[in-house]
């Protein structure tokens, strides 16, 4: 765990979570597992606070437990679950261009609460949906739990772990924490719920949409206790079937750009003739990328999609452009020239490059220390002597892939904390224009006119609306670079796992 890996992981935690969680979090982080009270003296805090802390984290799965023989509860930061957190926005965007805003708020809820049931998650969306729609339409309970079904049987949502029923089990003591368990076939397995009802919208006066003061309404709610229909079962996000999908997208969009005249030529839908099909294989798999390789000629051959091949060379994209954006197109040239010819001495690559011994020095220099490229000795007699040693200049791709990958994890501190300190510089600015759209929201509900909305605008300068403008223009960049910065992570990661697993 780096530095700058446990920088980001705070951020993250105090951002979402508050100081308190973020204290203990950081705390597992640095030390690894730990049982409650070593936890709460050595981070000075109140045992109370510090099982409220743990309650979120592992509610997030951010925080795992064990049991140990002596019967000692020792829990463990997940860091790269913690690390996911950046990429919230893309799950929920991904949820909504596939299953519209009912799978957007339902992966959205998932993921703000960490684990939820399906009932109260279908509640949830169908309220939040009703207050967005006109007056008189409102959402169909049935309808959100349809989205939420196609969710779990293409996998993106899956069932928690729980603790399994014991029938006839002997009155003693409760173990030191639960043992969840979950199999694999009950995963995706949505209960049968008959879920009747709309969405209803929130009422801004103290009575409810069947007009039943707070006080009443409470009293019936604590009368008439119905039990939940999928009480005990909880559903969380799947991160891994997204991390799945950003990663197909990722080659289909490689392949895409590279073959574009070919894929614009393509039939729409799927009825392309065999002939014509054939003619696409063949041209996938004779690509230098061999991103589709083939095996074996019978029956037409049996055609593969090489993953690993596939991470590496969009991993070797994303190097060649950092080294062009930093160094310049000629040291690109170099860069691309080492990787093709994978070793190369110093004047080999002056001669390839066609580029002035000077100028290639430099720029081989620049690419070395910054650990793009690295040098390898091959000495001609034992003593390793300078006159009799070759010095071969390579591309040790997984190496520049995690330095790389480093360097984004402290971009993306960066960029959290710039927008937290224009955040913090405004801070008085912005807490006047949400009173001010505040006062004008309720105004417009109980039908002001005009000329009084005009009035309550004015409240904020000419020269206040422009600060506003600025910050807001700033903060929308500084989002975006955040989500450009994770998608270069997850590329890079989804290659030094693949590399990783095959070693």
């Amino acid at each position: 765990m780096t530095q700058a890996e446990i920088k980001l992981c705070s951020l993250l935690l105090q951002e979402h979570f508050g100081e308190i969680v973020e204290k203990i979090g950081v705390h597992l982080i640095r030390t690894g597992s730990q049982p409650l009270r070593v936890i709460a003296h050595d981070t000075g805090t109140s045992l109370d606070q510090v099982k409220k802390a743990l309650c979120v984290l592992i509610q997030h799965n951010l925080v795992i437990y064990q049991v140990h023989k002596r019967g000692v509860v020792e829990y463990e930061a997940q860091c790269s679950r913690v690390l996911r957190m950046l990429r919230y926005p893309r799950y929920i965007y991904t949820a909504k261009t596939l299953y519209s805003d009912t799978g957007e708020l339902i992966v959205e809820e998932l993921l703000l609460n960490g684990k939820m049931t399906m009932s109260a998650v279908v509640k949830k969306v169908a309220d939040r949906l009703t207050e967005t729609m006109e007056d008189g339409k409102t959402m169909d309970y049935a309808e959100v739990s349809n989205t939420f079904m196609r969710l779990a049987d293409t996998h993106f949502v899956q069932r928690c772990p729980w603790v399994p029923a014991t029938e006839n089990s002997e009155p003693g003591p409760l173990p030191p924490a639960p043992i969840l368990v979950i199999s694999e076939k009950d995963m995706y397995l949505v209960p049968k719920l008959s879920l009747i009802g709309k969405g209803k919208r929130r009422r801004s006066s103290d009575e409810d949409a069947t007009g039943e003061p707070k006080a009443k309404r409470s009293k019936h709610s604590t009368d008439n206790k119905e039990p939940i229909p999928d009480d005990g079962i909880y559903w969380q996000a799947n991160l891994d079937r997204f991390h799945q999908h950003f990663r197909d997208q990722a080659i289909v969009s490689a392949v895409a750009n590279r073959m574009d005249q070919i894929f614009r030529s393509l039939p729409v839908g799927y009825n392309i003739s065999k002939q014509v099909l054939d003619q696409y294989l063949t041209l996938l798999a004779d690509d230098p990328l061999e991103f589709v390789g083939k095996s074996g000629d019978s029956g037409g051959g049996m055609y593969v999609i090489n993953l690993h091949k596939a991470l590496g060379s969009l991993a070797t994209a994303t190097l060649e452009s950092v080294v062009q954006e930093r160094f310049g197109s000629r040291c690109a040239r170099i860069f691309r020239l080492v990787l093709q010819k994978k070793h190369l001495e110093q004047k080999q690559v002056e001669d390839f490059a066609m580029i002035p011994a000077k100028e290639a020095k430099d720029m081989l220099y620049k690419m070395l220390s910054g650990n793009f490229i690295s040098l390898q000795e091959i000495p001609k007699t034992p003593d390793h002597a300078p006159s009799r040693t070759f010095y071969l200049y390579t591309v040790n791709i997984l190496s520049a892939a995690r330095m790389l990958l480093h360097r984004c994890y402290k971009s993306i501190a960066n960029l959290i904390e710039r927008r937290q300190f224009e955040t913090k510089e405004n801070k008085r600015l912005l807490e006047k224009s949400q009173r001010v759209e505040a006062i004008i929201a309720s105004m417009q509900a109980t039908g002001a006119e005009e000329a009084q909305l005009q009035e309550i605008e004015e409240m904020i300068t000419a020269p206040e609306r422009q600060q506003l403008e600025t910050l807001k223009r700033n903060v929308n960049k500084l989002d975006a670079s955040e989500i450009q910065v994770d998608e270069t992570i997850f590329l890079l990661e989804s290659y030094i796992e693949s590399t990783m697993k095959r070693q």
